[in-house]
């Protein structure tokens, strides 16, 4: 795991106050970084042109073009000048050794954004609009100094945000890079060291980014077993049958030792499955939700909640009447997509609002909810999931596009289920599933719009 930052402003204060490390001494190195990614990846053959702001995220980028050049066709665009002091005492160097500067962008083979940093709190004018519009029109190779300028430390966009195909971020990962909508903007992240290790400069953080070595497999290393040793999962099966025959596929297929589906109806299953009216005795965990539509009855439901097993809840419980009767519980997850958290956030009277003013504020109400309900483990959905449980937090970024399809989410649902019925925490599931998900589908060979759920499945069995 990495830990995350909200900014990194203060971490930079500290730098100063107590290891007496200068702005300008942080400001080489985090310029040095970005001239030793581009030597590595890229011969002296390309043209460099970078465009650079006013204040000390332009400083970034000017120090940068006095390092690259004699090696690279290096130039420099000041569109707003150079206004802050450290930005004016790196130009002086720069022109002093000759790098030269434009009025007008050029045609080259790299363009360096160092027009705004991680600090940008405000909306573009015009011609900052016409400028970003020009260079995400441009064929170049995109690098962004630090952060997208365009890219808000909330992690919502201008519209004409910087497209960097590699962000080089200074000392620190920054949270607002692994909003939903900044993973289109932000390319591949590279951590750049400011002349201290990250663990001097990093301080603790209440987020981290998991990290595809942070996955547990469920292993099976007790030889003298038998299909209960490994759990039992029971997942309610209710209007849409598929749904729960997928989550009880791909719970079955990540290691729990017997999986029950609860119906009202005798279903086709296939062989592995069983299926019950009651509630086996056996069971070590619960998956409720997936396709339940109005098939039981509130006692119905009720007859199989007796009891203190850990749940997963997934889709149509979250309007359900019992859900926040269920939210009182420990050792539960409630996995929704966004829409379905805009439901629950409702429900549970913390905020009336619609999907995209979540997306826009993803984190806020993730800590919103997660300070209310502290003993529930949240995962939202996205194209960069979250994981909540007691005001820690937790952002898998592995995922991709090709998961947008019917019966991913149930997928989900059976692996967190089956973990839970094998004895992991609620914590420890949703981020073992969650990554195992994502895994599976980035190991998937085939065309990006042909995955199905049984590729999943079938994906998880090879990780």
């Amino acid at each position: 795991m990495q830990k995350l930052f909200k900014e990194v402003a203060s971490l930079d204060q500290r730098c100063y106050n107590e290891f007496d490390l200068s702005e300008d001494i942080l400001m080489e190195h985090a310029a040095d970084g970005m001239r030793e990614y581009i030597q590595y990846h890229f011969d002296t053959s390309h043209t460099i042109i970078i465009i650079c702001g006013a204040g000390n995220n332009g400083a970034d980028g000017i120090v940068l073009a006095r390092l690259l050049h004699g090696d690279y066709l290096v130039k420099l665009y000041l569109p707003y000048g150079a206004k802050s002091p450290m930005a004016q005492l790196q130009l002086r160097r720069a022109e002093k050794i000759g790098v030269q500067v434009i009025t007008t962008i050029e045609p080259s083979d790299i363009i360096v954004d160092a027009l705004f940093g991680s600090g940008f709190s405000r909306t573009f004018d015009a011609d900052t609009k016409t400028l970003l519009t020009q260079l995400n029109q441009s064929h170049a190779i995109k690098i962004a100094c630090d952060i997208p300028s365009g890219l808000h430390l909330e992690g919502t966009l201008e519209e004409q945000t910087f497209k960097a195909d590699v962000t080089l971020t200074m000392g620190a990962l920054k949270l607002g890079m692994f909003s939903d909508a900044a993973k289109d903007v932000v390319g591949k992240i590279h951590v750049l060291n400011l002349g201290l290790s990250r663990t001097l400069y990093e301080q603790n953080s209440p987020y981290k980014l998991l990290e595809s070595n942070d996955l547990k497999l469920p292993h099976r290393n007790i030889q003298n077993s038998h299909k209960g040793s490994f759990g039992h999962l029971a997942i309610v099966c209710g209007e849409k049958q598929g749904a729960a025959i997928i989550a009880a596929t791909a719970a079955f297929h990540f290691g729990a030792g017997l999986v029950t589906l609860l119906s009202n109806e005798n279903v086709q299953l296939p062989h592995e499955l069983m299926q019950s009216h009651l509630l086996p005795n056996t069971t070590t965990a619960l998956a409720l939700g997936m396709g339940l539509g109005n098939e039981f009855a509130d006692h119905e439901l009720e007859s199989h909640l007796q009891h203190n097993l850990p749940i997963i809840l997934d889709a149509d419980i979250f309007a359900h009447s019992l859900f926040l009767t269920l939210l009182q519980r420990e050792q539960i997850i409630v996995t929704p997509h966004p829409k379905e958290f805009t439901t629950i956030l409702k429900v549970c009277g913390i905020a009336d609002i619609d999907v995209e003013a979540l997306q826009n504020n993803r984190f806020y109400y993730v800590e919103t909810f997660s300070k209310a309900y502290p003993n529930v483990v949240l995962l939202l959905k996205g194209a960069n999931v979250i994981i909540a449980h007691n005001e820690e937090f937790y952002i898998n970024a592995l995922g991709s596009n090709i998961l947008a399809k019917g019966g991913s989410g149930d997928v989900l649902s059976g692996l967190i289920g089956s973990l839970l019925a094998q004895g992991y925490t609620p914590v420890e599931a949703a981020i073992g599933a969650s990554l195992a998900h994502t895994l599976s589908a980035n190991a998937f060979t085939k065309n990006s719009y042909a995955l199905t759920p049984q590729d999943l499945i079938e994906g998880i069995s090879n990780l």
